[in-house]
């Protein structure tokens, strides 16, 4: 199998994850030449918090991918993909996480699919889902789980 587009899914929830996610992906993309896409996922709610957070100017093109890459988890990613020398690019999206991230790593065509989580209880899934779950059961391609120490 060849490496040549990794995926890597941040959630607003992964800010305390971006060094072990910059050393995962910096590891396996900057040692084979690979590309990265950088997705956040957002939700209706979450996007139109983040937009009009954001501001702008009237007649500005605000885009998920345009937020997204304004995204503090994703500047400080892309600093340290940078500073490796790893090429990468943003992609935003609006919608379910799981499903989304799912139907980004089809569209880019990734290789490799990268998430973050967090240790929940078997009830904890249950009740509540579990984007990591969904994105390990149904990604098209590998997905490295980049566990939160927290």
């Amino acid at each position: 199998m060849t490496l040549d587009r990794v995926l890597v899914a941040v959630g607003p929830t992964d800010d305390d994850r971006v060094e072990p996610l910059a050393e995962t992906t910096t590891d396996i993309a900057g040692a084979v030449g690979a590309s990265v896409t950088l997705a956040h996922v957002f939700t209706e709610g979450e996007y139109e918090t983040a937009r009009d957070r954001l501001g702008g100017e009237p007649g500005d093109e605000v885009t998920a991918d345009s937020v997204a890459r304004r995204h503090a988890t994703i500047r400080a990613l892309g600093d340290a993909l940078d500073d490796a020398g790893v090429d990468y690019e943003v992609a935003g999206r609006v919608g379910e996480h799981g499903e989304s991230i799912v139907a980004l790593a089809d569209e880019v065509d990734a290789d490799l699919a990268v998430v973050g989580g967090r240790q929940r209880s078997p009830t904890g899934k249950a009740v509540f889902g579990s984007t990591a779950q969904t994105v390990l059961l149904s990604a098209p391609c590998p997905v490295t789980f980049v566990r939160s120490d927290h």
